[in-house]
């Protein structure tokens, strides 16, 4: 996500880390500096992905718990397989 401004940020890395982003950054053909911002960059679009799925997971719970309603493993299970199979599937209505 290119920013309009972009500001500098130390970041205090040990000698051993500093020479393998040396090194890579080298085979790579690219310098530290990019290689550090890609690897920050991945990871944090990586976390943020991971936050908004924990984030969903507490969501569906909590409505779980207020109303009770679900699908069963072998319903969801074999919406699943239509959907792996081509077909354009509806998923199953939920029950209590």
């Amino acid at each position: 996500m290119p920013s309009s401004t972009s500001r500098p940020v130390a970041v205090k890395i040990d000698d051993e880390l500093r020479m393998r982003v040396k090194r890579l950054a080298d085979v790579r053909q690219r310098t530290p500096h990019w290689l550090m911002r890609e690897a920050i960059s991945q990871y944090v679009e990586r976390e943020e992905k991971r936050e908004a799925f924990r984030q969903d997971t507490l969501n569906a719970w909590e409505a779980y718990r207020a109303t009770g309603l679900h699908l069963s493993s072998d319903e969801a299970d074999a919406w699943l397989t239509r959907l792996e199979q081509g077909d354009d599937a509806e998923p199953p209505e939920c029950h209590a």
